[in-house]
């Protein structure tokens, strides 16, 4: 009687729509697998992402990361069977294991530059923590200190930031630079792929080519790896990088705040990233360099201006204090 009732067909039924549900999920792959070779969903587990817990976090809903799919695909494909391909349901962030999704779009869908500017980092919380506490002000002294260390050599004191941020150590760095070198022209070249800290930095450039008038100021998107050279390792980037020059008119900080607002349409446009599927980090849609000095400095900043292909990254000091952060231990960071 058990067996009758057990294969009756409203249950034959849900098992055939549970098994066409489980279909294109990593869920439903892994499954087939353990069905197909008789093995179990904890050996499972422990052989392929070293966690005998796997498979049931995953029927609960946990996520996975681009890695562990990476993984968990390899495992199964070792075997001769096929894997859940690049993007199941449970790639998607708060998706669980069993909902139905729709199927992945083959082209990532264009953004609207207002919607497109933030990545892993919880905006207010990073605002609220940069102005509340001295972090900044710390690493910028810090940093001033080692100001007394260099000897530039003509034509500039150069120096390279490896994460502007929202642009409160270098402008306060630049700060700094000019008390111990007010009448030597600076080359200052700042990474950074959010938009909105690069708005945020190019704000507090203004007062420093007000008092500093001698200044080459380059911001850049561009990987560690090619921002000291200003120039894209891949051919496809470097045909399509955008290398834009602002020189800035006037002679006050007035007019140079507009000017630099003026850039707002260029930078909402061309100041685009994306998510790398490999490793879910920000990357750039296509590179940029943008330029400014002053206009009425030209002359005299003409071999510290940079040249489009010819970069040179033999900087006098390089900031690095945001990949040192980023890559110190957890312990480390709360401390």
């Amino acid at each position: 009687m058990w067996l009758q009732s057990h294969l009756s067909a409203p249950n034959i039924l849900r098992r055939m729509e549970q098994v066409i549900e489980a279909r294109g999920t990593l869920l439903g792959s892994i499954s087939d697998f353990c069905r197909r070779t008789g093995m179990a969903e904890s050996t499972f587990g422990r052989r392929a992402v070293n966690d005998g817990k796997f498979v049931a976090r995953l029927r609960d809903g946990a996520r996975v990361t681009p890695e562990t799919l990476q993984r968990v695909n390899q495992f199964i494909t070792r075997h001769g069977l096929a894997g859940a391909g690049d993007a199941p349901p449970e790639l998607l962030p708060l998706i669980r294991a069993s909902a139905v999704q729709p199927a992945a779009a083959p082209a990532r869908e264009a953004l609207a530059p207002e919607k497109n500017f933030r990545f892993f980092d919880n905006r207010q919380k990073y605002l609220l923590f940069v102005n509340t506490c001295s972090e900044k002000d710390v690493v910028a002294r810090r940093v001033g200190l080692e100001l007394g260390h260099i000897h530039p050599h003509p034509p500039a004191v150069r120096l390279f930031d490896a994460g502007m941020g929202d642009g409160t150590v270098l402008a306060r760095v630049m700060r700094e630079m000019h008390r111990r070198f007010p009448t030597v022209p600076f080359y200052i070249v700042g990474k950074e792929i959010s938009l909105e800290d690069v708005r945020l930095s190019l704000r507090k450039m203004v007062d420093r080519f007000y008092e500093h008038p001698a200044t080459v100021l380059v911001v850049t998107n561009m990987y560690y790896t090619e921002a000291p050279w200003l120039t894209p390792h891949a051919v496809a980037a470097a045909t399509s990088m955008v290398w834009h020059e602002a020189a800035l008119s006037g002679s006050t900080s007035h007019d140079f705040a507009e000017q630099i607002a003026q850039l707002e349409p260029f930078l909402a446009k061309n100041w685009q990233a994306r998510h790398s599927p490999k490793t879910g980090n920000p990357v750039y849609d296509h590179p940029i360099a943008l330029v400014l000095y002053r206009d009425d400095y030209r002359f005299l900043l003409d071999e510290v201006i940079p040249k489009r292909g010819h970069g040179r990254a033999d900087y006098d000091m390089v900031i690095a204090s945001q990949p040192y952060r980023a890559r110190a231990r957890l312990e480390f960071k709360a401390q």
